[in-house]
C-alpha cells in the first residue's frame, strides 16, 4: 500500500489525467469514438478546466497550501457538476428553441466564473481584463453614451446564452481547440520528443555554414520550423533560443541583437504555413474556407516575412563586420547520413502537406503523420523498446497539457464572440471604427492596427487572433475589405505584438536569454520587423500579396514584395554594399514603400530608386564618402 502511495504522486496522477485527455480526443478525432460537437466541446472544456486548476497555483506562489489544494479542489468539483449537469440538457435545451431552467442558469453561471479564473490562471490578466470588460457591456450599454447606447441584458440571460448556445463559450474556438488544435499540440510534442528539434537545428546549421551571419540565419530557418507548429512566440523563444542566441553572440552579435533576431524569427514561425501557431485552423472555421485556401494565402507574406529577417540579419552582419564562419560542426555524420537519419520526420511532414492539399482534415492528415513518423522511426531503428512507448505516451501528455491554456483562450474567446452576438456591439465597434476613420480606408487600418496590437499584447497567437476576429475584423470587413484580407490583416498584428513595445513577450523572453536590457531588445527587435508592419497594409491594396489576383498581378507581387521588403531592411540597418546616411535610408526606405504599393508604375519608381541609391553609393563609397 505505502509502495502503491509513493508511486502515484501528485505529479503522476496529473501526467495520467493528462494522458487520459490527449488519448481520449485522438479516439474522438480518429473516428473510434462518435458523439456530437456539443458533447465534445462540453467534455473538452471540462477536462480541461480540470487539468489547469489542478496544475496551477492561483498565485505564483510555488508552495501550494491545504487551503489552496481545498479551493482547487472545489474548482475542479463545481466544473465536473456543472459540465454533467449541461450534458444531461444540452438536447433537451435545443430541441425546445432554447428553453432553460434555474438549474441551468446556475451551472452556466459556474462554467463563466470558472472560465474567468482560468483565463487569468492560465493566460494572465490581461486577458482575463478584456473578457471582462466585454462580459460587463449588456448591463452597462443602457447608461453609455452615443453608438454604445443598448438595450441591456440581465445576467441570467447573459449567462445562459453564454453557456447553453453554440455562440458562446461552447462555440467555435472549443469547437476547434477539441479538434485541430489538440491534435496539433501532440503532434509537436511527439516531433521534439522523437529528436525533430535536433534534426532541424542540425540541418538549418548546414545549410547556413559557410556564409556570413550563418548562426543567425541558421536561427531563422530553426525558428521557422519549430515555430509553426509551437503556438506561441515567447514559448518559441525559450525553446530555440536556448540554442541559437549563445551562437550568435559568440558570432559576433551583441547580445541585444541576437536576442532580437530570435525573437523576430520566432514570431515569424507562427505566420508560416502549414500550421501558423494553430490560428489557422480557427481562422478557417470562422472565415468558411478550407484550409487549403488559408496555406495558400498566407504563404507569400511569410516568405517575405523571413526574407526580411534574412536580409536584416546578413545586413546587420555586413555594417558590424562580421565574417563568415568556417567553423566545422561538431556532429560527425555527413549531411546525406543526416538527412537519412531524419527521413522519419521528413515523410511525416510530407504526408501531412500532401494529404491536407488533397482535401482531408487537417487533424486527420495530422494522425496519419504521427502514425507514419512512429512507423518509419520503429523501422529506421529496427526495434521497439519501452524507450519509444515512453516518448509516444509523454507526447500525448505533454500535447494535452500544452492545449489547455489555448482553451482557457478559447473559452475567453467565447464569451467575448457571445457578447458581440447578443448585443450588437460587433457592429458598432465597426461603426466607431468607420466614423474615426471618416470613411478613409487607410485611416481605418491605421486605427485597425494599434487596436490589434494593443489587444493583442502579452497574449499567445490563438488567444490574440481569438479576439482580433472577433472585435476588429468585421469592421474592416464592413469597409469593404474582403473578408479573408481582413482576418490576415489582424492576424498579423495580433503576432506582431509580441515584438511590440512595451509589452514584447517575445522579444523580453528573448532577452532574459541573452541577459541584454529588455527593453533594447524589443525595440531592436521591432526595428528589424519594420517590413513586416507595413506588409499588411500591402496586402490590403494589392490581393497578389495574398496570392488572391490573376497570374501577373501574383507574379508581380511576388518579385515587387521581394525587393520591397529588402529596401525597407536596407533602410533598418543602414547599408547597401556599404554604410548610408541619413538621406541614403530614407531613400531606401521610400523605394521600399513604392516598391511595396504593388502598382507597376510605382514598382518602377521604387526599383529606379533603388538601383540609382546602390550607383551613388558605389560611386561615393570610392571617394570615401557616405550617402
Amino acid at each position: 500500500m505505502t509502495a502503491l502511495r509513493d508511486m502515484m504522486t501528485p505529479a503522476r496522477v496529473l501526467a495520467i489525467v493528462a494522458f487520459a485527455f490527449g488519448a481520449y480526443h485522438l479516439l474522438i478525432v480518429s473516428g473510434l469514438i462518435s458523439m456530437s460537437t456539443m458533447e465534445m466541446r462540453l467534455t473538452h472544456l471540462m477536462l480541461a478546466l480540470t487539468l489547469l486548476f489542478a496544475r496551477t497555483p492561483a498565485t505564483s506562489a510555488v508552495d501550494r497550501s491545504r487551503v489552496s489544494l481545498a479551493f482547487d479542489g472545489v474548482l475542479i468539483l463545481s466544473g465536473i457538476i456543472a459540465s454533467v449537469w449541461l450534458l444531461s440538457r444540452w438536447k433537451a435545451i435545443a430541441f425546445s428553441g432554447g428553453m432553460t431552467n434555474t438549474q441551468d442558469y446556475w451551472a452556466g453561471l459556474v462554467i463563466v466564473a470558472l472560465v474567468f479564473e482560468a483565463a487569468r490562471r492560465g493566460i494572465g490578466s490581461i486577458l482575463a481584463g478584456i473578457t471582462l470588460v466585454f462580459f460587463v457591456y449588456p448591463f452597462l450599454s443602457p447608461y453609455l453614451p452615443g453608438v454604445l447606447n443598448g438595450r441591456g441584458y440581465g445576467l441570467e440571460r447573459v449567462v445562459t446564452f453564454l453557456t447553453t448556445d453554440t455562440q458562446g463559450i461552447y462555440g467555435i474556438p472549443i469547437g476547434v481547440a477539441a479538434t485541430y488544435i489538440i491534435t496539433f499540440t501532440i503532434f509537436g510534442a511527439l516531433l521534439s520528443r522523437l529528436g525533430a528539434g535536433e534534426f532541424f537545428f542540425e540541418i538549418s546549421f548546414r545549410l547556413t555554414h559557410g556564409m556570413r551571419a550563418a548562426s543567425a540565419k541558421s536561427a531563422v530557418l530553426f525558428s521557422a520550423l519549430i515555430g509553426m507548429v509551437s503556438g506561441s512566440a515567447a514559448g518559441n523563444v525559450a525553446v530555440t533560443g536556448t540554442l541559437t542566441i549563445p551562437l550568435m553572440k559568440r558570432e559576433g552579435y551583441a547580445p541585444h541583437q541576437a536576442a532580437a533576431v530570435e525573437a523576430v524569427a520566432s514570431t515569424g514561425g507562427q505566420i508560416m504555413p502549414p500550421v501558423m501557431g494553430a490560428a489557422a485552423f480557427i481562422m478557417a472555421e470562422v472565415v468558411g474556407v478550407s484550409y487549403t485556401e488559408i496555406m495558400k494565402t498566407g504563404l507569400l507574406p511569410a516568405l517575405l516575412f523571413f526574407g526580411t529577417a534574412f536580409a536584416v540579419v546578413h545586413l546587420r552582419a555586413v555594417r558590424s563586420g562580421i565574417a563568415p564562419v568556417t567553423t566545422p560542426t561538431t556532429d560527425p555524420r555527413s549531411t546525406g547520413r543526416v538527412l537519412w537519419d531524419g527521413m522519419p520526420f521528413i515523410i511525416a511532414f510530407a504526408l501531412l502537406l500532401g494529404m491536407m492539399l488533397m482535401g482531408y482534415s487537417p487533424f486527420k492528415a495530422s494522425l496519419w503523420a504521427m502514425g507514419a513518423m512512429i512507423l518509419s522511426t520503429v523501422i529506421w531503428n529496427r526495434r521497439i523498446d519501452t524507450d519509444l512507448l515512453r516518448k509516444i505516451s509523454g507526447a500525448v501528455t505533454e500535447g494535452a497539457q500544452g492545449v489547455v491554456t489555448i482553451s482557457a483562450a478559447c473559452a475567453a474567446a467565447g464569451i467575448i464572440a457571445g457578447v458581440l452576438g447578443l448585443s450588437g456591439l460587433g457592429s458598432k465597434i465597426a461603426v466607431l471604427i468607420d466614423m474615426g476613420s471618416g470613411g478613409s480606408l487607410l485611416i481605418a487600418l491605421v486605427l485597425t492596427m494599434f487596436v490589434s496590437i494593443i489587444l493583442g499584447m502579452g497574449l499567445p497567437t490563438t488567444a490574440a487572433y481569438l479576439i482580433l476576429a472577433t472585435v476588429v475584423a468585421p469592421a474592416l470587413v464592413k469597409m469593404g475589405v474582403p473578408v479573408l484580407t481582413a482576418h490576415f490583416f489582424v492576424f498579423y498584428f495580433g503576432c506582431i505584438s509580441t515584438i511590440t513595445p512595451p509589452v514584447a513577450l517575445a522579444a523580453y523572453v528573448a532577452g532574459g536569454i541573452a541577459k541584454a536590457d529588455i527593453n533594447k531588445c524589443g525595440w531592436t527587435a521591432a526595428a528589424y520587423a519594420a517590413p513586416s508592419f507595413l506588409l499588411p497594409f500591402a496586402f490590403c491594396y494589392g490581393p497578389g500579396l495574398l496570392l488572391q489576383g490573376g497570374w501577373f498581378e501574383n507574379i508581380e507581387a511576388i518579385v515587387t514584395g521581394m525587393l520591397g521588403v529588402f529596401a525597407i531592411a536596407v533602410a533598418v540597418i543602414g547599408v547597401l554594399g556599404h554604410r548610408l546616411n541619413a538621406l541614403g535610408r530614407g531613400a531606401a526606405a521610400l523605394a521600399g514603400l513604392l516598391l511595396l504599393f504593388q502598382d507597376l508604375l510605382s514598382a518602377a519608381l521604387g526599383l529606379s530608386l533603388l538601383l540609382g541609391l546602390y550607383a551613388i553609393t558605389e560611386l561615393r563609397a570610392r571617394k570615401g564618402q557616405l550617402i
